[in-house]
């Protein structure tokens, strides 16, 4: 353990009950907007896949992303409607909503409240996050947020 953090064995394997005390920790990671609890989940090497902002490599850019979505989303909740653990891969339905009360791409804040569905697919070393991917409607945050205006139908 390193500053209270499990580190991974890349062969070492996480059991179902470290897996859900992983997610368990994540949620209450979340409900407290903490980014370093959450970026030390990760592998130092670790790659996340986002809509927002591309392909990010490591703990420290993973860390960054997450400040940056608190600052910009203060009173953001998220909900796990279903977890999927199979072996070292899970997959995470979440349901996310809040208001957009800080800068958000650059753009000042709207305002304006968001609500989405997603899925965050996992891959796990031992346990640790190795790589994540990330899906949800971009386009659909940003016509909430008053970033894209959307077509009249």
């Amino acid at each position: 353990m390193v500053g209270g953090v499990p580190q991974s064995n890349p062969t070492e394997r996480a059991s179902r009950e470290e897996i859900l005390a992983l997610f368990k920790d994540r949620r209450e990671a979340f409900d407290t907007l903490d980014a370093v609890a959450l970026a030390k989940q990760y592998t130092e090497d670790c790659t996340v896949e986002s809509p927002v902002g591309g392909v990010h490599q490591g703990r420290a850019n993973v860390e960054k992303v997450y400040r940056a979505w608190f600052d910009a989303f203060l009173d953001m909740e998220i909900e796990t409607e279903l977890l999927l653990i199979d072996g070292q891969h899970v997959a995470e339905v979440i349901r996310v909503e809040g208001t957009n009360i800080g800068d958000f791409m650059r753009l000042p804040a709207s305002g304006k409240r968001f609500q989405f569905t997603g899925v965050c697919l996992f891959d796990l070393r031992g346990c640790q996050i190795a790589r994540e991917r990330r899906i949800y409607d971009f386009t659909g945050l940003l016509v909430q947020v008053g970033v894209l205006k959307a077509k009249p139908g």
